[in-house]
């Protein structure tokens, strides 16, 4: 996919989350949650630019989705200050999931497509895909952007009911 299918499968893929974090009263911290998931969304095609490194290769894999959750959870840890250690645990567990959300939801865009993706690599290399669409179709793409707008929107009338 490209670049607005992989924010099209951020949206979809974190609104759930969002959606729960926000109801439970936190939606400042919601909404930091999504522009992280979306900006970190095209990360494992930054493959491009690193020599050596082949596309959708280690990038699109779910290890390195278990990384990048843990990255991101290690800077957050780094840059919390709270006086609870629960909230400092629930802070550093919410941006590993985003981190990992992100990622993964780049590898669901990925495995739309006829090329696929090695989920397990470096376990195996066995390439998966749903074979739905090319990755340059811009219906796709656009559509799939909208479903996560549509998704986020979802969430958030969720909120505005129920909350």
């Amino acid at each position: 996919m490209h670049q607005m299918g992989h924010y099209g499968c951020a949206l979809l893929s974190y609104a759930p989350l969002g959606t729960i974090v926000a109801f439970g009263g936190y939606g400042d911290v919601a909404i930091v949650g999504g522009l992280v998931c979306v900006a970190l969304s095209t990360l494992p095609d930054y493959d491009h630019r690193v020599p050596l490194i082949s596309h959708r290769g280690p990038t699109h894999s779910i290890p390195f989705a278990l990384l990048v959750g843990a990255g991101l959870a290690a800077v957050t840890g780094f840059l919390v200050d709270s006086s609870s250690a629960f909230t400092d645990a629930s802070v550093v567990a919410f941006a590993f999931l985003v981190g990992v959300v992100s990622i993964g939801s780049h590898l669901l865009a990925d495995a739309l497509t006829p090329m696929g993706i090695s989920p397990f690599w470096p376990f195996s290399s066995r390439r998966y895909s749903l074979e739905v669409t090319t990755a340059a179709n811009p219906i796709a793409n656009y559509g799939l952007f909208g479903l996560g707008v549509g998704a986020v929107l979802s969430g958030i009338s969720i909120i505005v009911v129920l909350g």
